[in-house]
């Protein structure tokens, strides 16, 4: 179960605000990056993303010899710069990053349930979390290697996991 720290529980707050100003003040043209509510919004949720993945059974194997800062780094990295912000994505490509781990199609699921479940928490609405899935599910093909409803599969010892930053 997450406990809410008074740390994430303002970010949650700000970014409820942020959203319901941004529904009143954000053009429809604005990125998505922006109707996220920026940079502050997205690292908030990708630390309670990262968490719920973390005390989730059917993924967290998965998770096992992660960095976690890394982890952090490159999903904040990955999600601003899809979404039109200033970031710059320079990890590996998800078929490098995953290749060997054994992902199934069930563990693709449970990790996309968690990532709703998060963007819910954080009032997303469903407009903006249909466009930033969207831009997230064409990663499918280069993730998942078996095609099973099965979850809460290991790391296979092989997987090489990506050097901690410096």
């Amino acid at each position: 179960m997450l406990r809410r720290t008074p740390r994430k529980a303002q970010a949650q707050a700000l970014a409820s605000m942020h959203h319901a100003r941004l529904r009143e003040e954000v053009p429809a043209m604005a990125s998505l990056y922006e109707r996220l509510g920026g940079l502050d919004a997205i690292n908030a949720v990708v630390d309670s993303f990262v968490a719920r993945c973390a005390g989730d059974e059917r993924i967290n194997p998965k998770f096992a010899r992660t960095e976690v800062p890394r982890l952090k780094k490159m999903l904040v990295d990955q999600v601003c710069e899809a979404t039109g912000g200033p970031c710059t994505y320079t990890g590996r490509d998800m078929r490098e990053t995953h290749d060997g781990m054994g992902v199934t199609a069930g563990e693709f699921g449970a990790l996309v349930e968690d990532l709703v479940a998060t963007l819910d928490e954080f009032d997303v609405p469903k407009a903006e979390q249909d466009e930033l899935l969207g831009l997230l599910a064409p990663m499918r093909g280069d993730i998942v290697e078996v095609e099973s409803p099965e979850t809460g599969t290991p790391l296979p010892e092989s997987y090489q996991t990506a050097p901690a930053l410096t």
